[in-house]
């Protein structure tokens, strides 16, 4: 009995989704694209309409040869800083994949912790079929997660700017205060939170 992941030849492209916003965490995906089953129209999750991520997300989910989501919470983000918490993202999304890949391809200028072969690549999410596919999961499951938050935690508008420093979202900042799931190491929240001191 097989007590170890397959191991594949196949790409396995990583991205994250998250490390601007002022709140929130951060997630990352991995996918291996099947070649046999191939989904048209990828592109970077920036560049796409929301109703087009959402539908090539569950295309991605359908047929891939294997996929995985993972996230770094605020706290960790608070702890490591947000590039190491991002990678730490995409480590773990990577270690989650039902298959074992022998070459990762990671969006951007930084390597995840891992041992598997990796080398990053400015943007990838364009040019790189499997890393367009991570940066659509990365983005849409942080939009839903977002969308949640919003329930959790009204007035600030999380749903429609997604923790990014929009001028609603500072000004719901500015009239309600940081949140639990605001960073508060990063400028604006932090600025907020300073006190005059009376000399």
């Amino acid at each position: 009995m097989r007590t170890r992941k397959e191991t594949i030849s196949l790409l396995c492209g990583v991205d994250e989704a998250g490390r601007g916003p002022l709140a929130g965490s951060v997630f990352a995906a991995a996918v291996i694209l099947d070649p046999e089953r191939p989904v048209e129209g990828l592109n970077d999750s920036k560049l796409l309409p929301e109703e087009v991520r959402e539908e090539l997300a569950l295309l991605i989910k359908d047929r891939a040869r294997c996929w995985a989501i993972a996230s770094a919470s605020v706290e960790e983000i608070e702890r490591m800083n947000i590039l190491r918490a991002s990678l730490y993202a995409m480590r773990r999304a990577i270690l989650a994949l039902s298959c074992r890949p022998m070459e990762v391809c990671v969006d951007g200028l930084h390597k995840p912790p891992i041992r598997i072969k990796c080398r990053p690549v400015v943007k990838a999410d364009r040019t790189v079929p499997e890393v367009s596919a991570a940066s659509i999961l990365a983005k849409t499951a942080r939009d839903a997660e977002m969308r949640e938050m919003d329930t959790r935690f009204p007035g600030y508008g999380f749903a429609n700017h997604k923790g990014y420093s929009t001028p609603e979202h500072m000004l719901a900042l500015k009239a309600l205060g940081p949140c639990a799931i605001h960073r508060r190491s990063f400028e604006p929240v932090r600025l907020l939170l300073q006190v005059d001191l009376p000399f």
